[in-house]
C-alpha cells in the first residue's frame, strides 16, 4: 500500500518508530539496525515499507533502504517465516551479512537469529540460494555476482581452508569478495590475502 513514509520522528522505542506525516502518526516496526541508524527525534527520515494485513492487524514494517525491503520481502516467502521472524533475522544480522550466509550456506550464523532455529535458517538457505546475488550495499564497491565469486576452484579452496581455520563459511566468502582477484593467483595467494582481511576485521 505505502511504497515508504517520509516523515518527521516524534517517538522511537526498541522495535517500533513514530513518524508524524501530514498531521498522521504512522507506527511502524523497524529492525534494531534501523534503530541504531535513526537521526533523533524531530529529525525528517525516509522509511521504505511493507503493509501486512490480518484479520486483526494492519501492521506497517520499515527499512532504511529498498535492499532491506527486498531482502525482507524474499524472507517473508520462505515457508514458516513470517514478518515477526524476518525483522528477527534483519535485527540479528544485516542485509549483506545475510546475503552472504545464504550464498554460503551458513545455517549457523541465521540461526542465531532469536526464534530462528537450525531447520528454519537451513530452509531460508535452500529456498533463497538461487534468488540472492552478492550485490554490494557500498555503491562504491564492484558488483560482483555469485557466480564471478564461487565458480573457482582457487577460490572455493581458499574459502574451505579458511572454514578449516574456523571461520564460519560467510566470513571466508565475504572477504575473498573484498579481493581484486587476477588470474594468477593460486589458492594460496588468494588465502593469505583473505586472511589479512579477517585478521583486520575488515
Amino acid at each position: 500500500m505505502y511504497a515508504y513514509i517520509k516523515g518527521e520522528i516524534v517517538d522511537i522505542t526498541e522495535d517500533n518508530v513514530v513518524l508524524e506525516c501530514n498531521n498522521i502518526g504512522y507506527n511502524i516496526k523497524v529492525p534494531f539496525s534501523v534503530i541504531q541508524s535513526l537521526p533523533g527525534i524531530g529529525e525528517d527520515v525516509k522509511i521504505y515499507t511493507y503493509t501486512c494485513v490480518r484479520e486483526d492487524a494492519f501492521i506497517l514494517y520499515g527499512f532504511l533502504t529498498k535492499d532491506d525491503l527486498w531482502i525482507f520481502k524474499k524472507l517473508i516467502t520462505v515457508n514458516g517465516i513470517g514478518p515477526k521472524g524476518a525483522l528477527g533475522i534483519l535485527s540479528a544480522m544485516s542485509a549483506d551479512d545475510l546475503r552472504f550466509a545464504i550464498i554460503a550456506g551458513d545455517s549457523k550464523a541465521i540461526a542465531k537469529a532469536p526464534g530462528i532455529g537450525a531447520k528454519s535458517a537451513e530452509r531460508i538457505i535452500l529456498d533463497l540460494k538461487d534468488k540472492i546475488d552478492l550485490e554490494p550495499i557500498m555503491t562504491k564497491e564492484p558488483v560482483i555476482s555469485t557466480e564471478q565469486l564461487l565458480n573457482s576452484d582457487a577460490k572455493n579452496e581458499a574459502i574451505e581452508a579458511m572454514t578449516a581455520l574456523g571461520y564460519s563459511a560467510s566470513e571466508a566468502v565475504k572477504a575473498v569478495k573484498q579481493l581484486t582477484i587476477t588470474d594468477d593467483m593460486d589458492s594460496g595467494m588468494i588465502l593469505k590475502e583473505a586472511l589479512k582481511i579477517l585478521v583486520r576485521g575488515v
